[in-house]
């Protein structure tokens, strides 16, 4: 079992499925050549030839119009938008045709195709390479939004997403690329697309993260732990879309108090959903209001303040700090 970080286990998922299904190719702006901006797909051109690795002109909603046509056809496209910042310019054909095909034909047609997507800040990058805008995917009926937090379960899920029949944007968080590594199996291993999972059990409170956040949530419960002996059940949520809402309800009914931390600014966004989720199904069991540790409502700001925008673990310890003097 190698030890790898989130660019070679995406890697090694892309090349595993490829190798199994030859109706599995992917496409996109210097996916070929160039292995990827972040070397996601490097050394697939060789091993699968230029009919299923291909570059593509920069332009997203051409590379999101032909994925959607070879769906249709019968093929499992993998594109890649360079940059989540990018792919607003992809959203007419998403929107108008990726997401609607199932409802429009009455299930007769449907569309597996992953767009993948790096995501968030936390890497020094420039305008529109930053946001975490996750949410407006979200909010399309028939997408399905799913979003890593780590080497282990982006191969697994990115599997999932590979072999499901509707459209799945896969987001991947940049910052969490090459900042750790995880033991991956060799062997085929899958996480079901829409489903949370429960990092760590606890009966005291439930902490609720995605994707690079992960990492700060985790160092806080161990801190909060350490410092009061608080037993903390930590979930990765892992598809915002669809959300796994009883696993959620299930774990805030046994804490009775819940900490959610979310990249993505505070208002609109994936937390509030969650937190509206809490309030159907388990409002009785709550000890106290559900804290919601996040982005700000600015534009990301660049890299000399990005430190400041970003939830890190100080932050997250003081918002478990307040919900169990509540």
């Amino acid at each position: 079992m190698a030890k790898l970080n989130m660019v070679q286990a995406i890697n090694l998922a892309l090349a595993q499925e490829m190798e199994k299904d030859a109706d599995v190719l992917v496409l996109g702006q210097d996916v070929a050549v160039d292995g990827g901006v972040f070397r996601v797909t490097d050394g697939l051109l060789e091993k699968f030839g230029d009919q299923r690795v291909v570059d593509t002109p920069l332009a997203e909603s051409g590379i999101i119009g032909s994925s959607i046509g070879m769906a249709m056809a019968g093929l499992k496209p993998v594109c890649e938008m360079q940059f989540s910042g990018f792919s607003y310019l992809m959203m007419g054909q998403f929107e108008a045709h990726a997401t609607r095909m199932r409802s429009r034909t009455h299930g007769q047609i449907t569309l597996p195709m992953v767009i993948r997507m790096p995501f968030g800040g936390g890497v020094r990058a420039l305008e529109h390479h930053s946001e975490s805008r996750e949410v407006l995917f979200a909010h399309l009926p028939g997408a399905k939004v799913v979003i890593p937090s780590g080497p282990r379960n982006a191969r697994a899920l990115l599997v999932a997403a590979i072999r499901d029949p509707d459209p799945v944007v896969f987001m991947e968080p940049k910052h969490s690329y090459r900042a750790f590594r995880e033991e991956v199996p060799d062997a085929e291993e899958t996480l079901p697309v829409g489903k949370c999972q429960v990092v760590q059990e606890g009966t005291d409170l439930t902490v609720i993260s995605w994707g690079a956040m992960m990492r700060p949530a985790l160092k806080a419960a161990a801190e909060i732990e350490k410092r009061r002996g608080t037993s903390v059940e930590i979930i990765d949520v892992q598809t915002i879309a669809p959300l796994d809402a009883h696993t959620i309800a299930e774990s805030v009914r046994k804490t009775g108090r819940c900490v959610i931390v979310q990249e993505a600014p505070r208002s609109y966004g994936a937390s509030g959903e969650i937190v509206a989720q809490i309030n159907d199904r388990a409002l009785m069991h709550l000890e106290a209001p559900v804290k919601r540790l996040t982005g700000y409502d600015v534009v990301t700001p660049y890299f000399g303040r990005e430190k400041s925008y970003l939830p890190n673990a100080e932050r997250v310890v003081a918002g478990m700090e307040e919900t169990l003097d509540f």
